[in-house]
């Protein structure tokens, strides 16, 4: 469970978290949970541990965004640190303003960076918590309570090994997409 509760902190708050599988990983938490043979936990106290980490991995971001944002605004590409990843976020941020934090949670890569750009641009500290909070809340225990009741679904439960590997393919297509659509436009232009 404890590696579950970082790798969520992590993907929700730390530059280096993007490339980590959040949504995948939460519905096959909620699995796991139904199954009852992985993890015994109740799913009230993971969906509840899950919330909290999703959110302390945004305020992490957002402080971190609040204190070197700028900073990172300025610097070129890097190993770890892509300019256009921050600048995807900064655009989603721009359009959808404080609701993006409850919306970001469902868009893999933009849930790392967005409360980095929020701290970043100053958004005002209670609007983020608040947002942030609703947003940590749906994602962690949406996400995690859909993977628990189809994890009884009785073709679900015998076939539980073929659907993990389902998710981990059908958490990749959105990657896979975005890299296609990129390399696309770099051979336009």
């Amino acid at each position: 469970m404890l590696g579950i509760l970082v790798v969520v902190f992590a993907e929700s708050g730390l530059l280096i978290g993007f490339f980590l599988p959040g949504d995948s990983l939460l519905f096959t938490t909620g699995l796991l949970v139904a199954d009852g043979r992985y993890l015994h936990q109740p799913l009230w106290l993971v969906c509840l541990l899950v919330s909290v980490a999703a959110v302390a991995g945004d305020q992490f971001g957002y402080l971190f965004g609040r204190r070197v944002g700028p900073a990172l605004f300025r610097r070129p590409n890097s190993r770890l640190f892509k300019q256009e990843n921050l600048t995807k976020a900064q655009e989603f941020f721009a359009k959808y303003g404080a609701r993006s934090i409850v919306l970001a949670r469902f868009v893999p890569i933009v849930r790392t960076f967005t409360p980095i750009v929020a701290g970043a641009s100053g958004m005002h500290y209670r609007t983020f918590v608040l947002y942030n909070v609703i947003g940590g809340t749906l994602w962690g225990t949406g996400v995690t309570v859909l993977g628990y009741f189809l994890g009884q679904v009785a073709f679900v439960k015998s076939n539980i090994e073929l659907i993990l590997i389902g998710i981990v393919v059908l958490s990749v297509v959105p990657i896979a997409v975005e890299l296609l659509r990129a390399r696309s436009r770099s051979r336009r232009s």
